[in-house]
């Protein structure tokens, strides 16, 4: 009786140690919204399904039709939707918009609830904070960023804040004043870090999530190498470690990274480029595999997805792989959330080629789908099972 006990003992503990990560990856079956720019045939966002278990995308057709939302980002409870529109004018102004969308869950059509001005031109990138609060958009030409509150029907409010970066670069070219890139808040929410691609320079601020408000940290930035244009970042689950991809350079920076202070500080600059590649490269998304043994970038010109693995104890990389993405121009790229495989969109041949990731190795096996999307530029994922 003392061993059945036992063994009903420790098949209950053994259930509740492996049960989270079970709960976490349990749906199977997701929308994934496309992003994309509409200067050729496409029309705006684009929907499918997609199922986990077999990798299997369904089309759903046109989600929504907008001009230029080239970034998305999802609420927490997979309600709204909010996409930058891109555009260097709106209203008359020099900014572009934030638009909000209602997601009808068994259609994956979209139905737009408001829309305001970005407060910069040609907005390209857009994340929530941590609290599913606020959005956090970062103005490209217009080299600053904003904050925007939700309203309880998932409209966006007024903005709450807005800083306008400063300076310049080395490159005459890219870098002739800011660029903001990327913003999103770290994993505490109080800190909010944003990429500016003209100033070489990931900006800290400290945020406050009950009024929306950021001001600069102090350091107030973490610096790349001169010219090396940072894009995107993407930190390690550990949150130990935070990674930089530079678009102008084509090298990611790594950084360790102090969560009670905000500080980052420079640890290693690698290529993203095989030895002896001597072509025209920009590098474009970034991302850190759910289990943190491998990190993903995308390389615009050689047309790879460049494959590292991560030191444990360091936070380190070492270039393993540059896998063809089958397309042309591959922009963002998303890993599906059970972490079993990865999407890259190829803007210019204009697919999403589908990928399974060898969760040993990091390796990525085309699994040959591939599906036309014009012009794709952004991919998320809503899970609705």
């Amino acid at each position: 009786m003392k061993t059945i006990r036992l063994c009903a003992l420790l098949i209950l503990t053994l259930a509740s140690i492996v049960q989270p990560n079970f709960a976490k990856n349990a749906h199977d079956q997701y929308l994934l919204f496309v992003g994309t720019y509409t200067k050729d045939e496409s029309k705006g966002i684009y929907a499918y399904r997609f199922e986990a278990a077999s990798g299997q995308l369904t089309s759903l057709g046109l989600a929504a039709e907008t001009v230029n939302p080239s970034f998305l980002t999802v609420d927490p409870a997979g309600r709204f939707l909010y996409a930058v529109i891109e555009i260097a004018s709106y209203k008359g102004a020099a900014s572009g918009a934030v638009t909000a969308f209602a997601i009808d869950r068994n259609t994956g059509k979209l139905s737009a609830l408001n829309e305001v001005p970005s407060r910069g031109a040609d907005p390209c990138y857009i994340a929530f904070d941590k609290t599913g609060k606020y959005v956090l958009v970062a103005n490209y030409t217009g080299g600053n960023i904003a904050v925007f509150p939700l309203l309880k029907d998932g409209r966006l409010g007024e903005s709450s804040a807005f800083v306008q970066h400063k300076g310049s670069g080395t490159n005459p070219l890219r870098q002739e004043g800011p660029h903001a890139h990327w913003i999103e808040t770290t994993a505490d929410n109080r800190f909010a870090i944003a990429a500016d691609l003209g100033l070489d320079k990931l900006l800290v601020y400290r945020f406050e999530p009950t009024r929306g408000s950021v001001t600069p940290s102090d350091p107030a930035f973490a610096k790349v190498d001169a010219g090396a244009g940072p894009r995107h970042v993407a930190f390690h689950p550990n949150g130990r470690f935070a990674y930089s991809v530079n678009e102008l350079q084509s090298t990611v920076t790594g950084f360790s990274y102090d969560a009670k202070s905000g500080v980052l500080h420079p640890m290693q600059t690698i290529s993203t480029l095989p030895k002896g590649f001597s072509g025209n490269n920009d590098t474009a998304e970034i991302h850190v595999h759910p289990n943190g043994k491998f990190l993903f970038a995308s390389n615009r010109g050689h047309d790879s997805i460049a494959v590292f693995s991560i030191e444990e104890d360091t936070g380190r990389l070492r270039l393993i792989d540059n896998v063809s993405t089958q397309g042309k121009t591959p922009r963002n790229f998303e890993i599906d959330p059970s972490g079993s495989r990865l999407l890259v969109a190829n803007q210019d041949s204009g697919n999403i080629v589908v990928f399974r990731i060898d969760a040993k190795t990091g390796g990525l096996i085309p699994t040959g789908q591939v599906v036309h999307v014009p012009s794709p530029v952004c991919l998320k994922f809503v899970a609705i099972d």
